[in-house]
């Protein structure tokens, strides 16, 4: 089974088709092609309220070029997933309405808990029965998710993200939200706290890290790679730090955000297990593609036997 999934972020367009090796009780996926392409519509929108004719332009252009892919590929099925950006912008629905009429591509506008819910399906594997607070920094959101005894218990969204922030249209309020979210839910009781950090600015914190797979990054650590950062140019952060651009720029406010819900949780460490939307997505298309077989198997099987099937509703 061969599956696409392509994640409509504020920073970013992630596109990404994998093979599924379901041999076993973890399921695995081979990826055969990644995309990432820095259209920021987090720009547009969160200082102009909507998205420009110019980035309406490639943004269906790079819609055609994913549609190409998913058809050269052969996908068994795929998934268009719109996230902050594309939400709050005034002409996000008539864009998802031009995508569909010209390219007969339907995306779904996903809200945050939805968002939270797709991302926690990737982490789950990675998580045993300690408590966690799972900090997923977009660039126009960030989504918290509480873990107790190894059951999510608590998730908010927060307009507050890498983009947002870089651009100055993060609120006071939000930030003073966030916190006392943070510490009015994570109760004393719990526990020793451990961060899991999920969204490329982590993943690439992860990397300036130099650690093995596996280890956790210090808070110690983020606070000394983000001062790093803090003292190279934007030229140099490109050149000598190997950033993209788009990632250049952003890093820093991101990992502000990491920083401080890590101190209001007093998690001193945080697990990057490099996973995101675009993971959750193929696990959900996975799993709804094999509860489609399951169903279509049980069809066949009482059509060849004459039984009726009321069952099947339930399972749909």
């Amino acid at each position: 089974m061969k599956l696409a999934a392509i994640d409509i972020g504020s920073n970013a367009i992630r596109f990404q088709i994998s093979s599924v090796l379901d041999k076993g009780p973890r399921i695995l996926f081979k990826k055969l092609e990644y995309v990432r392409f820095p259209l920021r519509l987090g720009h547009d929108v969160f200082n102009t309220g909507r998205i420009s004719d110019h980035s309406i332009a490639k943004f269906k252009k790079l819609m055609k070029t994913y549609k190409l892919m998913i058809e050269l590929y052969e996908a068994d099925d795929y998934m268009f997933c719109a996230t902050s950006a594309m939400r709050e912008s005034e002409n996000g629905l008539e864009i998802v309405q031009q995508v569909r009429d010209e390219l007969n591509i339907d995306i779904e506008i996903i809200d945050g808990q939805r968002e939270a819910e797709l991302i926690n399906r990737a982490i789950h594997s990675y998580l045993t029965d300690n408590t966690y607070i799972h900090i997923d920094v977009g660039g126009g959101s960030t989504e918290l998710n509480l873990y107790v005894d190894g059951k999510k218990i608590k998730t908010r969204s927060f307009k507050l993200g890498s983009v947002r922030v870089l651009e100055h249209h993060d609120s006071p309020l939000i930030w003073a939200d966030m916190e006392k979210w943070v510490r009015t839910n994570v109760k004393p009781g719990y526990g020793q706290v451990t961060a899991v950090g999920t969204g490329g600015n982590i993943s690439k914190i992860y990397e300036l890290a130099q650690l093995k797979p596996g280890k956790e990054l210090s808070l110690k650590k983020i606070k000394a790679i983000k001062q790093m950062v803090e003292s190279y140019s934007m030229e140099d952060r490109i050149y000598q730090l190997q950033m993209n651009p788009d990632r250049a720029d952003v890093i820093v406010p991101a990992s502000g955000i990491y920083i401080n819900v890590m101190e209001w949780a007093n998690a001193s460490h945080i697990l990057v297990p490099e996973v995101g939307l675009k993971d959750g997505i193929l696990l959900h298309l996975f799993e709804k593609n094999k509860t489609q077989k399951k169903i279509d198997f049980i069809n066949k099987e009482d059509q060849s036997q004459g039984r009726k099937t009321l069952h099947i509703r339930r399972l749909k």
